[in-house]
């Protein structure tokens, strides 16, 4: 899905896709913030295809693949380690996936070289930062904490 959807995003207006994305973001967080531990989600085939489609979708329009996956892991996962695992793998894969899929169409330039080679700066402090709190904070804080990021997010989106 992420191969049609980068294929796409070039004939939609930018700010048009921004607000999408703030409008779902917030739904979500707000919809799982409330709810979240009433959702119990199976890790089961049609989970994993709707949840994995819907993030692919996202990732190709968005640059965003996370929140479906995000959701997913966190309601499958039983410990916080297992949904660190999960995700990291998830979006190494997935990231790895879409830049060739981005490059493919052109959307790989010499600016975004410099922007990701400036963003991996604060990749890399926020891994030693969030490394140290990983292990403090409880799988039920974890969730919250990603839920408001997630509104968060939306807010930036819709604003921007």
């Amino acid at each position: 899905m992420s191969f049609f959807a980068v294929g796409a995003v070039a004939s939609f207006d930018d700010k048009f896709l921004k607000h999408i994305l703030g409008a779902i973001l917030i739904a979500i967080s707000i919809y799982f913030f409330f709810i979240s531990e009433k959702i119990k989600l199976k890790p089961t085939l049609l989970a994993q295809v709707g949840l994995g489609t819907l993030s692919g979708i996202m990732g190709g329009l968005f640059a965003m693949q996370g929140p479906p996956s995000v959701l997913y892991f966190l309601a499958s996962c039983e410990t916080k380690e297992k949904y660190i695992a999960h995700s990291q793998v998830y979006f190494a894969l997935g990231n790895l996936m879409m830049t060739f899929f981005r490059a493919g169409n052109g959307f790989v330039t010499p600016a975004v070289g410099i922007a990701y080679g400036c963003g991996i700066v604060g990749v890399i402090i926020g891994t030693a930062i969030g490394g140290k709190v990983f292990k403090k904070i409880l799988h039920k804080v974890l969730k919250k904490i990603v839920y408001v990021y997630m509104a968060i997010s939306g807010v930036v989106a819709l604003c921007a």
